[in-house]
């Protein structure tokens, strides 16, 4: 039953995509099903085989081995008791920072271009879409939403506004390795691993159908390039170790103002409505919750964490599932926290249009007039990723 119910919400997934399908004439349905396939093979290979289990496993030790060294020197500016009573500071906020400054290491011995440039390639071989997009494609999980478009600053002018668009959701549609390590903290690593490897080929998938193009004539980005840097390694270092303080400290004031306005909605609706606004959500997103692969008797509860994620952030929803974990089965859980792992939501609108504007104002008016329909492509390829997910556990 849960085989049919999931091959249901892949279809419903691409259904909702074809719908809004800029020219339905223009899709390609080989690489489409050739990424299916693909995808539907490392869903079984990561959370069903024993070898795929070992390897989440060993990445997941070298997280929390992240984690300890990064606890080093938090210990060192607060003391231990501090750090035990304050969990989600200690083990989600602070990592950000030592995961910031690794990064910062490997773009500076331009080891991260080697990476990116290699996992774009391949997955050009396999995706029936440009370079462009598939360098795209891992530079976001790597540099994020902010820093991803700067080192396309050359040929921003010249890309065209569906590709502009594909560019966008897809840096939408995942997450940052900055703060992999705080999802991890928070959630199962085997979901959320998963998670980062299944919406890049979802991505490919709901992208062409949602936004196909010829591809050929589009410009050609054969390489990815990054600005060359005049800084010493140690400035650099600083740049990145407070560009990691930054982040953790926006990510503490996004769960601070938006649990707040939750709980201020939440109030608001219930003294109105005598219906909570999370309950309201888990209302609307109750049928995509079921047809997803989630049981009736507990698609609400999944709609609730879902709708958070999309309304807010992934953030109050990890909040919400963690407090309804006990009303989750375990094949619930591992659907919803693999939708929850990307930047889909209304704030990433915001996010995305200011770091393109701040290098082509023209370009950054295309992406905000495209608002809504970038949350709901990335949306769906959270969905898609999820089902998939739900198909083999």
């Amino acid at each position: 039953m849960n085989i049919l119910h999931s091959i249901l919400g892949v279809l419903f997934v691409l259904a909702l995509a074809l719908l809004v399908s800029k020219d339905r004439k223009a899709i390609k349905i080989r690489p489409i099903i050739q990424l299916l396939i693909i995808e539907v093979i490392l869903a079984w290979f990561l959370l069903a085989s024993d070898y795929g289990l070992i390897i989440i496993n060993e990445i997941s030790k070298l997280f929390d081995l992240f984690l300890e060294f990064s606890n080093i020197g938090t210990k060192f500016v607060f003391s231990e008791q501090f750090l035990k009573d304050n969990f989600f500071f200690a083990q989600v906020l602070m990592p950000i920072i030592f995961m910031s400054a690794l990064i910062g290491i490997l773009k500076y011995f331009k080891i991260m271009n080697y990476i990116i440039n290699a996992l774009g390639y391949v997955l050009s071989k396999v995706n029936g879409m440009g370079k462009l997009e598939s360098f795209n494609a891992i530079s976001a999980l790597f540099f994020g939403q902010e820093e991803n478009f700067v080192v396309y600053k050359d040929v921003i002018d010249k890309i065209s506004e569906r590709r502009l668009y594909t560019l966008a959701a897809m840096s939408m549609s995942t997450v940052s390795l900055s703060i992999l390590g705080a999802y991890i903290s928070m959630l199962d690593p085997k979901y959320v691993l998963t998670a980062i490897i299944l919406n890049i080929f979802s991505t490919f998938i709901v992208l062409s159908l949602v936004n196909p193009y010829d591809h050929k004539e589009e410009l050609e980005y054969n390489k990815l390039q990054t600005e060359k840097t005049e800084s010493s390694f140690f400035q650099m270092l600083t740049d990145y170790i407070i560009t990691g303080f930054k982040v953790a400290m926006i990510v503490a004031a996004m769960m601070i103002g938006f649990l707040a306005l939750l709980a201020l909605l939440d109030h608001v609706f219930a003294s109105i409505l005598g219906v909570s606004f999370r309950e309201i959500l888990g209302y609307i997103f109750y049928p995509i919750a079921w047809i997803i692969g989630i049981p009736s008797d507990e698609a609400l509860h999944a709609g609730m964490i879902m709708g958070t994620k999309v309304a807010a952030n992934e953030f109050p929803a990890i909040d919400l599932l963690k407090q309804l974990s006990g009303q989750l089965s375990e094949h619930s859980k591992a659907i919803v926290t693999i939708f929850l792992i990307s930047f889909a939501n209304f704030g990433s609108i915001g996010i995305i249009t200011g770091s393109i504007k701040a290098l082509s104002n023209k370009q950054g008016n295309v992406v905000a007039k495209y608002g809504f329909k970038l949350i709901f492509g990335a949306t769906l390829v959270n969905l898609l990723s999820a089902t998939i997910a739900g198909l083999v556990i």
